[in-house]
């Protein structure tokens, strides 16, 4: 079962994958100024995100980011499975 910390990511990163948001848009939800919260600034240091320039560009889900939802999704259905 994964932390707090990366439920959250993968939670923002389902979020940006389900339709286009611009930056401020993900700013405003998931910005951070708690330390121990930064699930916007850890995404963006890890590469699991991507924004074009400017507050109207739009924010993406990277390659790495796609791996990491498809990895936990693939370890949610394993683990269901085994307490089925």
């Amino acid at each position: 079962m994964p932390d707090a910390h990366t439920s959250l990511t993968l939670q923002m990163l389902e979020w940006i994958q389900q339709r286009p948001h611009t930056y401020t848009e993900v700013l405003d939800a998931w910005h951070s100024t708690c330390p121990r919260l930064c699930i916007w600034e850890d995404a963006c240091v890890e590469g699991l995100i991507s924004c074009q320039a400017g507050v109207k560009g739009l924010v993406s889900v990277t390659k790495k980011g796609s791996d990491m939802l498809i990895a936990a999704k693939r370890e949610k259905d394993v683990g269901t499975i085994s307490e089925a």
